[in-house]
């Protein structure tokens, strides 16, 4: 019971227990006057009758008193009710007033304010929602139209053996592309309606590290790009294995992506005092630090990258897992030099105090 509801009851109480006794001393004093034949003065029987039927009337006077003030306060609130319902202003109301009234007023004034939150939550939700559907209409529409085109090329043309093995290799990154592109839609309705299960423990980073570069050591390979990686086997954090290795991968993917053929990346482990920072660093073309937000948007690619193999999710993805994992991804860049992405986990402090000893 909050207070309102408990001021309103005392109030009530207190209403009903001084009329019960002015009501009480009221008939007290009629009976008296009729019944005590005692008295010897039949002046005072008259006085205690005149004055017990005075008190029945101003109780009455005072019960008309009541009704009119409860029918008005009944009034009042509902004409704020049907002002609110139109989504007006208060006319009325006073919010330093220190009356039930305003008092009353004001909380619904606050829940009329919590509806239109919840409300204008509820539009921003369909927005997103439309707009989701939209970019996987378009981000699968591509894929799906090229495997029609060269199937369609394939069934109705006499081809070479060398063109048709070229047709189906293209038809092969495709499909790829659209299975990249399911999964990731999967890990990301799965983040977003939280039906997935993290298993946080006091874990290594440095297995998690070397399991995210486990999947994109042949691309950077094949770029022939050196990777270095800095991390004592003592550093633990607090964080989930598969999916901190996912995010790490993600980081690590673009960092491959957009490095040239022959750079450098870098990984990093630095222990603090609340977080481990891991740090993964390239020389490739950077990143303009106006689009530093952008990055981390589910489906952005920039104007110069739209011709290299992606959809636009690694990142969103990295920055939805460390986040449910309570750390945080900040992002360092210049344009033509490189780009540093900080990876921030809840520290283990038997991990850091290992580490110092």
């Amino acid at each position: 019971m909050d207070r309102g509801e408990e001021a309103m009851k005392q109030i009530l109480l207190k209403d009903i227990f001084e009329k019960s006794v002015l009501t009480i001393i009221a008939i007290v004093l009629v009976a008296i006057s009729i019944f005590w034949e005692y008295f010897p003065m039949a002046a005072v029987r008259i006085i205690l009758l005149g004055f017990g039927i005075i008190m029945i009337l101003l109780i009455w006077l005072w019960s008309q008193k009541e009704w009119r003030w409860q029918s008005d306060f009944a009034n009042s609130i509902c004409e704020a009710l049907d002002t609110l319902m139109d989504d007006q202003e208060l006319k009325n109301y006073q919010p330093y007033e220190d009356s039930m009234v305003s008092k009353i007023q004001g909380k619904l004034l606050q829940y009329h304010e919590k509806m239109q939150e919840g409300q204008w939550q509820s539009i921003q939700d369909k927005q997103t929602i439309q707009e989701l559907v939209s970019d996987i209409s378009h981000q699968v529409k591509t894929p799906i139209a090229n495997i029609r085109m060269f199937t369609g090329i394939l069934q109705q043309h006499s081809l070479s053996s060398e063109r048709r093995t070229e047709f189906l290799n293209t038809m092969t990154i495709q499909m790829n592309k659209l299975d990249f592109l399911m999964q990731s839609l999967i890990k990301m309705s799965r983040l977003e309606t939280g039906t997935f299960v993290l298993h946080i423990g006091n874990l290594s980073l440095y297995d998690t590290i070397a399991q995210s570069i486990n999947g994109i050591w042949a691309k950077a390979d094949s770029k022939k790009i050196q990777i270095d990686v800095e991390c004592d086997s003592h550093i633990m954090a607090e964080h989930d294995a598969k999916w901190t290795a996912e995010a790490l991968g993600n980081i690590l993917d673009n960092a491959v992506k957009y490095t040239p053929t022959g750079g450098e990346i870098h990984v990093r482990v630095l222990p603090w005092q609340f977080y481990v920072r891991i740090d993964i660093e390239d020389n490739g073309i950077g990143i303009p630090k106006k689009h530093y937000h952008d990055v981390f948007k589910r489906f952005y690619r920039a104007q110069e990258v739209v011709q290299e193999e992606g959809v636009g999710l690694g990142l969103y993805l990295s920055r939805c897992i460390i986040t449910h994992e309570k750390g945080y991804i900040t992002v360092k860049s210049e344009v033509g030099k490189g780009t540093v992405f900080s990876v921030f986990l809840p520290a283990s402090g038997e991990g850091i105090n290992q580490w110092k000893s």
